[in-house]
């Protein structure tokens, strides 16, 4: 059973490194904002509604937690077992649906425009999770978690390899940027967007690669950036603006929370949770809230770090 801290520092933030001494806030905590999901993902903060949006996969909704009052409500029911969301240049939610197999953008009037759900003529497999870069290009990642049963999704058999991909915000062209990954998870960019970083959880160990990405939207050959040891595994992840990487983390006790990684790779901090944090993303007014969503739980962390503007 999950109890906040009575007293301050949270024993649930650990430096690890002294880079991280002056990021974490001595009196701010850990704190649970929302209960009573089944597996949450896929945050991400809407400042103009003063809210986040997160999905709940299995009961096949989107929820929505109000900063104001702190009421959490259905936004979106069915939501097509949505995992992974993110908003686009004009604010429009972009949505991963791994029961309908695509990626959608909700529109200002609350249709959905499918942006993309096959490529070379078969059907995606679970579109997983999703980011937008400056040029307005869409990017995610295409594994097979969503189609394995019946829970996140509909279980089927896949008619792709797994693939990162790039969807051209003018010509709609759909690009297999990663191929010789098997089960790309998390994504994020630097702050600069001159790197991506790829959650690899085909591998074992897992890992988070980063690759270099050209002006074109062309990467790298890629390398790996953090190993996970033994059985842990990454899931979603973000950049702050100084270039750390902040990746949700677990299982287990003395692994669920975020771990965060400075642009080097050295782990510098741990934030402790009940639960595997599933993913997060920086919101509140000034991008300085880090908002954390487990398998049943959404957390939230004032820290002294702000969210790339993209994340």
């Amino acid at each position: 059973m999950w109890e906040p801290s009575e007293s301050y520092p949270d024993p649930a933030i650990t430096v690890l490194d002294p880079r991280f001494q002056d990021i974490r806030i001595g009196n701010a905590a850990v704190e649970r904002l929302a209960t009573g999901i089944r597996y949450g993902e896929g945050p991400v903060w809407f400042g103009d509604a003063r809210c986040l949006l997160w999905s709940d996969i299995p009961n096949n909704r989107i929820m929505r937690w109000d900063d104001e009052t702190g009421t959490v409500s259905v936004y979106r029911k069915p939501s097509g077992y949505a995992n992974g969301n993110t908003r686009d240049r004009q604010g429009r939610l972009i949505s991963c649906e791994h029961g309908e197999r695509r990626v959608v953008r909700t529109e200002y009037d609350g249709t959905l425009t499918v942006l993309a759900d096959r490529f070379e003529g078969k059907r995606l497999n679970a579109p997983n999770d999703v980011i937008v870069r400056r040029d307005g290009s869409i990017w995610f990642s295409d594994p097979l978690f969503g189609i394995l049963n019946n829970y996140e999704g509909y279980q089927a058999q896949p008619e792709l390899p797994t693939h990162v991909y790039r969807l051209d915000p003018v010509s709609g062209r759909l690009q297999a940027v990663i191929r010789d990954i098997r089960n790309p998870n998390g994504l994020c960019f630097s702050p600069d967007e001159s790197l991506l970083y790829v959650v690899d959880n085909g591998s074992a160990p897992n890992r988070i690669l980063v690759y270099g990405v050209r002006d074109d939207g062309a990467l790298d050959d890629g390398r790996v950036f953090v190993q996970a040891h033994g059985d842990s595994i990454p899931d979603g992840i973000r950049c702050d603006t100084a270039g750390n990487v902040w990746a949700g983390w677990g299982p287990g006790p003395a692994l669920s929370g975020v771990m965060v990684y400075a642009p080097d790779g050295t782990a510098i901090g741990r934030i402790a949770l009940p639960d595997r944090c599933a993913n997060l993303c920086f919101g509140g007014p000034r991008r300085n809230r880090l908002f954390m969503v487990t398998g049943q739980c959404l957390f939230a962390l004032y820290v002294n770090a702000q969210g790339a503007a993209h994340c």
